[in-house]
């Protein structure tokens, strides 16, 4: 198997969709008009999709009131710092940030809509 995509139900799937565009270097590659307005967006790498979609069938959840630990996504990043400033300019907030011996910083955010953010910089690639 291999993984194609993960999905989100959020209240506004266009402009979250134009958020992660302009600020997370992400591109539409399927965007779908009517009452769902669904949008698949790719990572810079082309190895990660995400799905964003309004669908009434099941409640929008409420990410500002989860915690990070039970769902975030992650992005690899080369600038913590720089990262952050510039999502934070952009709407995003700061949740907390790790340090680790190895020298990995993981920077966890929130998106405009809630939606926990991880930056990362690993001592090591994961894969």
């Amino acid at each position: 198997m291999q993984f194609e995509h993960y999905a989100l139900n959020v209240p506004d799937p266009r402009a979250m969709a134009d958020w992660y565009v302009e600020h997370c270097q992400m591109r539409v590659v399927v965007a779908l008009d009517g009452p769902l307005y669904t949008r698949f967006l790719a990572d810079a790498t082309d190895r990660v999709v995400m799905e964003l979609y309004c669908n009434e069938a099941a409640a929008v959840p409420d990410y500002s009131a989860q915690h990070p630990l039970i769902f975030h996504h992650a992005m690899k990043v080369d600038d913590v710092d720089a990262a952050t400033e510039a999502l934070l300019a952009a709407g995003a907030t700061r949740f907390e940030e790790l340090k680790f011996d190895d020298g990995t910083r993981l920077m966890m955010l929130r998106d405009p809509w809630g939606v926990p953010l991880q930056l990362c910089k690993r001592a090591h690639d994961l894969v």
